[in-house]
């Protein structure tokens, strides 16, 4: 029997007395130190782990003081403190073995805005895609670009001094901060802006903490002027850590320490607020993407490139466009970078012009466009092509495209992934090429693959090589590359850390800063003399002798390796997880993850999910249990009534309190609302509904489970014979105190009443009736080519028997002989409740039955877009090759099948439609919004696709009592609204609990697309 797994990795006393007292001080924010809540933060998209003892989320920078000032009780000394944003950096800056403080998850508000002075004042952990939005019906936005600007914080561009494509023009985010709050480890707090003549010296004057940071920052940025400047190359990316060039002002002879936060890394103070100066956005916007015959071309054609006086100039290698090719993305991109008949196309070039003169930038493409037909002409440079874009949401695709290869480089086959360590080198862009050049051969040398992408305009590349750190001799490989990428950056006058920052490679630093490695220590010991401050990274204070943090440091790999590799191969839908953090993106208007977008709890993300899920197996192993041998035994054993009445048992200690890890992977996988947008929106293909299900088979081996599982499992069973007297059933269930029985004994609540009439009733007196396998197969070939098999499934069927009848109609009044297929079980309900043994055998039936159908060359189509994919997707893999060859269509499919056959004369549609699709069905099948509007255009209507998230029905997780609320508020965050300004008559659902949840919050049961069709016929 699967063991109880009682973690001993606890709290120390002095920080458990710690959290205690900070509670009892009045500290408002939340406070979470449970296993899962510490290894969720454990782990950022670097190779390292580092488990905290708590996790504090502020809602105040009053919060953060309280905090800070208690920690100067002479028994907190030895207290340590990191700040957290979004967690998205590659060298583990904000990992710490102390408190986290996490302030992404309340302090994200936009504090003040001055259109006329072009600036705002922001809460530190407020994500910068958000704040755009904000700005952008005011025609501004904040500059510095970052490819994981949909989930990166203010803070946390700050603390990295964060920059990506475009900081040419725009600079680097301190280009761009006016005046920082922060608080610093003794609970002071420090306004920094900048500050010269007397504000200065009465700065100078204080004889607090703030006038000996002002005395130290003088003594080493003005008074070192000479080191410093010889010291610090001339890269636009140059991150020092400490920015001793900037934070002094020769002109003024004034101090900003603005300037010196942007890029400390957590490590000099919490910054809780920021001042932001704001930029226009751009009138004029045109992408030039030019393809090559080799990314070497790419990159030695660079240098033209910027000589056209563009934006910014990115460049991707084939390994990413090769991985970008089997991502959903290139859906939306194939058409604005096509491949060139006859050529292969290993590299291109992005280059971007954007500006407010139209006339000028157009002379700039021009020219550009007229020497790439020149170098087209005569063979030269490596150009194969080009194509140029001046479509902003085109442009925004791209980008899209382009922001996402640092997630799909993780998405390598193999145990081998690529992984971040040597990302960000930066070298004068006129040495790039021969610098990449040597790099490759570095690479090649050691027989690593890896893919390139960067910012060719300023030097940065970003390079991944593909590593097993799982292996313990891999992690030899990384330190010798480390090494390597080191010196070959200081031969070409660049440095390893040009753009994502120091953190775990903080030990490099006194050998590249030479003696003035000493200024930084001087600056640390001012601002955090006791070494609380994200101790380890950039340097320690002058007078501590703590190490700094090693690349040696542990990493994920050392924990992964625990896990046998048969269990580590099997289980790759999470331990594949990377920690990109794409799945933290706060758009409401993405499918991806609603159940953390509610909470704002990493726990409930497709990345906490996968971390507690790989720490759920390194214990079953610790433990001496095979969950290989557990499933094969459950799939192929009988009943075993010895550990039944353990499971009793087990199920009353764990009501009595007792601790078990697995309830808190349990927790998290219960807030999985199962919409499978994991799957394919993260570049990863973290699929967590897959995980989920075999871990709730494994752990209801341990503990009995509820009767609503049983209740959502069986529903294929029930719902038929409830169909046969529907009227009866629905008199009990419209009963208030049958309802109430019903969330009180089951815990399911708006339980949904059966369809009246029936199916059978609505179809009665046309062709569609059930068909006889056996006639059917009699059936000559000309016969077949009209009959369309109509695939039942229990929601549509049996509670929304309207959309099948409508179905059946549209078909029959195109010229089609429908034919219902006889109800087939199809297992979906007993997969989302991992019942995995009888969906196996659910799905080999169905398979069965479906193969014979196929092999009649009839198509079948299936209403429902949640059923019919699973038919795609978990019969595959509960099924592998038995599953055969079947395949039933979605509605839109068959239709786009048959399209060129259709002779239809439909009347004028008079007002537009609105389409909202299911989770599953736009994620799995990207072309669903086009492929309707297809359609409907055909139809002679206009069909507007909506962009939303979840429902938050999500089938049955809606129903679930202890979901209720969480449902209601998910649907507030995406659909309500977009609901709230159209007419319902012309909303159009796919899925059944779409219109399931929309029938309940609104009151109006809205239409599938095919019975809109139909009315319009």
């Amino acid at each position: 029997m699967i063991p109880r797994l009682n973690i001993q990795d606890g709290i120390t006393p002095v920080y458990h007395t710690f959290i205690e007292a900070l509670i009892d001080a009045g500290f408002a924010g939340d406070v979470e130190s449970s296993y899962s809540s510490r290894l969720a933060v454990a782990t950022d998209n670097s190779v390292y782990q580092w488990l905290p003892q708590a996790v504090l989320f502020p809602r105040s920078t009053a919060d953060v003081v309280l905090l800070t000032t208690l920690a100067r009780a002479p028994q907190y000394s030895g207290i340590s403190f990191s700040a957290r944003g979004g967690g998205t950096g590659t060298n583990g800056q904000s990992l710490n073995d102390g408190l986290i403080v996490d302030l992404s998850r309340h302090m994200h508000g936009i504090l003040e805005f001055n259109l006329e002075e072009r600036w705002v004042r922001v809460q530190a952990g407020l994500v910068k895609d958000k704040l755009n939005e904000f700005l952008k019906p005011h025609g501004l936005f904040f500059s510095p670009e970052l490819s994981t600007s949909n989930r990166a914080t203010i803070g946390g561009m700050i603390n990295t001094d964060a920059s990506g494509q475009g900081s040419l023009v725009y600079g680097k985010t301190s280009a761009h901060v006016l005046a920082v709050t922060a608080v610093l480890d003794d609970g002071s707090l420090l306004q920094a802006h900048p500050v010269h003549g007397e504000a200065l010296a009465v700065k100078l004057a204080d004889g607090g903490r703030e006038g000996a940071i002002y005395r130290q920052v003088l003594a080493s940025a003005r008074d070192k002027r000479a080191e410093v400047e010889a010291t610090f190359p001339k890269l636009n990316r140059f991150l020092t850590g400490y920015d001793l060039k900037h934070v002094y002002d020769p002109a003024s002879d004034g101090v900003d320490l603005s300037r010196l936060l942007c890029g400390s890394e957590g490590t000099l103070a919490f910054i809780t607020e920021a001042k932001l100066d704001l930029t226009p956005i751009p009138t004029f916007r045109t992408l030039v993407n030019v393809k090559y015959d080799s990314f070497e071309s790419a990159l030695r054609n660079a240098p033209v490139m910027v000589a056209a006086e563009a934006l910014s100039v990115e460049t991707v290698d084939s390994r990413v466009l090769d991985l970008a090719r089997g991502d959903i993305i290139w859906h939306s991109v194939k058409s604005l970078i096509e491949d060139v008949p006859g050529k292969t196309m290993l590299g291109i070039n992005i280059i971007e012009f954007a500006g407010d003169e139209a006339s000028e930038q157009t002379r700039k493409v021009q020219a550009l466009t007229a020497r790439l037909d020149a170098l087209l002409a005569a063979g030269e440079g490596g150009v194969i092509g080009y194509q140029v874009c001046d479509e902003l949401a085109s442009i925004e695709t791209i980008y899209a495209m382009r922001k996402k290869a640092v997630g799909l480089l993780g998405n390598a086959k193999g145990r081998k992934k690529p992984v971040p360590f040597t990302e960000d080198t930066a070298v004068p862009p006129e040495k790039l090429a021969d610098f990449i050049m040597e790099f490759r051969a570095l690479l090649d040398a050691n027989q690593l693959s890896y893919g390139m992408f960067g910012h060719v305009d300023c030097g940065v590349l970003h390079v991944r090589p593909a590593l097993d750190l799982c292996d313990p001799e891999q992690e030899v490989v990384l330190r010798k590359i480390s090494d390597q990428v080191v010196a070959l950056t200081a031969k070409y006058g660049g440095l390893m850390w040009g753009e994502h920052g120091r953190g775990f490679r903080s030990e490099y630093g006194p050998a590249y800063f030479g003696a003035l490695f000493d200024e930084l220590r001087k600056i640390k010991a001012a601002f955090d003399p006791l070494n609380r401050m994200n101790p380890g990274k950039i340097c320690t204070p002058m007078g501590v002798d703590t190490p700094l943090v090693s690349v040696d440091a542990t990493k994920r790999g050392a924990f992964d390796r625990q896990i046998p590799v048969a269990v580590r191969d099997s289980f790759t839908d999470a331990l594949s997880c990377n920690g990109n953090g794409l799945c933290f993106t706060f758009e409401h208007s993405s499918p991806m993850c609603p159940s953390f977008k509610l909470t704002g709890d990493r726990r409930h993300s497709p990345k906490g999910r996968a971390t507690l899920m790989r720490e759920w197996l390194r214990q079953l192993e610790v433990q001496g249990y095979d969950p290989l041998a557990e499933e094969v035994e459950i799939h192929h054993g009988g009943v075993r009534w010895r550990e039944l009445v353990g499971r009793v048992r087990n199920t009353l200690s764990k009501a009595r309190g007792e601790y078990d890890f697995s309830h808190e992977v349990m927790e998290a996988m219960q807030g999985c609302l199962a919409c499978k947008a994991c799957a394919s929106q993260c570049p990863i293909k973290v699929d967590v509904p897959a995980f989920r299900s075999r871990f709730m088979e494994i752990y209801h081996q341990r503990y009995l489970r509820p009767a609503k599982d049983y209740f959502v499992a069986t529903v294929e069973s029930y719902a038929p014979l409830m169909a046969k007297a529907p009227g009866v059933v629905n008199y009990f269930l419209k009963q208030n105190w049958v309802q109430k029985a019903t969330e009180k004994t089951i815990g399911m609540v708006d339980v949904p009443i059966l369809s009246e009439p029936t199916l059978k009733q609505e179809l009665a007196g046309h062709a569609a009736s059930l068909f006889n396998l056996e006639q059917l197969e009699a059936l000559s070939t000309e016969e077949r080519q009209k009959v369309v098999l109509v695939v039942q499934d229990p929601f549509t069927s049996y509670y929304d028997a309207p959309v099948v009848r409508d179905l059946v109609l549209l078909m029959e009044t195109l010229g089609f002989r429908p034919l219902l297929v006889p109800f087939k079980p199809n297992g979906k309900p007993q997969h989302i409740k991992g019942f995995l043994r009888s969906f196996a055998r659910t799905a080999a039936n169905a398979a069965q039955f479906f193969n014979r159908l196929h092999h009649l060359g009839i198509p079948m189509v299936g209403p429902d877009p949640a059923m019919v994919l699973c038919y795609r997707d978990e019969y595959a893999k509960a099924l592998g090759e038995a599953r055969g060859d079947f395949n039933v269509q979605l509605p839109q499919e068959w239709l786009l099948s048959v399209l060129a056959q259709l002779d239809i004369a439909p009347r004028e549609a008079k007002a537009p439609f609105y389409l909202f699709a299911h989770c599953t069905e736009k994620t799995v099948k990207p072309s669903t919004h086009g492929d309707w509007g297809k359609l409907f255009s055909h139809f002679g209507a206009e069909l507007k696709s909506i962009a939303v998230g979840c429902c938050g029905m999500a089938g049955t997780y809606g129903h679930d009592v202890k979901h209720l609320q969480d449902s209601k508020d998910i649907y507030q965050m995406s659909w309500g609204p977009a609901m709230a300004n159209l007419p319902k008559s012309q909303c159009l659902a796919t899925g059944y609990s779409c219109r399931s949840q929309v029938k309940r919050m609104e009151g109006e049961k809205l239409l599938h697309p095919v019975q809109a069709l139909l009315s319009l016929l």
